[in-house]
């Protein structure tokens, strides 16, 4: 099991962090949150990659930055509290919060991080991987937002997982994608919707889950 610390951005915001793994495991990656906060099943995603896959694991809690301690639930009334949180936190002050995150894995040894996002999480997944250089890969799973910035070149390789059935992310926007940054890898789960990965959630997948996550690991073996 993972445990709470206290990181400090570069503007000297304390905000919490999820840990999993310790200094001494063979990779490590930033796990980054949905817009439901730093949810159980966030921290169990980063005990699973610790505890299975050997990884040093740190999820930052991006709605400190708003309000402390939130988690929400998975409904309609968890999703617009959430994104009211969001618009509150501006995409200059989360990329603080997860280079925050970066240079803590960097401090106890990682010179390679990688960087891995669920919803709003695979948004500041790819803004991590395009404006900024602190990471050695990218992933980000039904990352709703990305289309529109997909005129912004990776510094890093990126993997994307989207739900064909997904009624937040339309096809158009994965077409988008793929026509500005054909250098991107990208997967569509035919009958999978949003949040096809989260088995708190009613659109959990399984197969969808399982296969997303062999090909989320053989990604990051290959770059880390």
């Amino acid at each position: 099991m993972g445990r709470l610390i206290s990181l400090t951005a570069s503007d000297t915001h304390h905000f919490s962090a999820y840990e999993a793994g310790d200094a001494k495991a063979r990779r490590a990656l930033v796990v980054v949150q949905e817009i439901f906060g730093l949810t159980d099943h966030i921290r169990a995603v980063c005990d699973e990659l610790a505890e299975r896959h050997g990884y040093h694991v740190i999820a930052p809690a991006l709605f400190d930055r708003a309000e402390r301690d939130v988690v929400l639930p998975y409904d309609s009334e968890g999703m617009t509290e959430g994104l009211a949180l969001r618009e509150k936190i501006s995409p200059d002050a989360l990329q603080a919060d997860i280079t925050a995150a970066c240079h803590a894995l960097n401090h106890h040894g990682h010179s390679k991080v990688g960087i891995l996002g669920f919803c709003w999480g695979g948004l500041v997944a790819w803004e991590a991987a395009t404006r900024t250089r602190n990471f050695a890969a990218a992933c980000a799973w039904y990352g709703g937002g990305i289309a529109a910035l997909s005129h912004e070149k990776p510094h890093c390789p990126v993997q994307l997982h989207f739900g064909g059935e997904d009624d937040h992310i339309p096809h158009t926007d994965i077409n988008t994608i793929r026509e500005n940054r054909p250098e991107v890898e990208i997967f569509v789960y035919d009958d999978a919707g949003h949040g096809f990965g989260c088995n708190d959630r009613p659109s959990f997948n399984k197969p969808a889950r399982d296969l997303a996550h062999e090909r989320s690991m053989a990604f990051f073996e290959a770059h880390l």
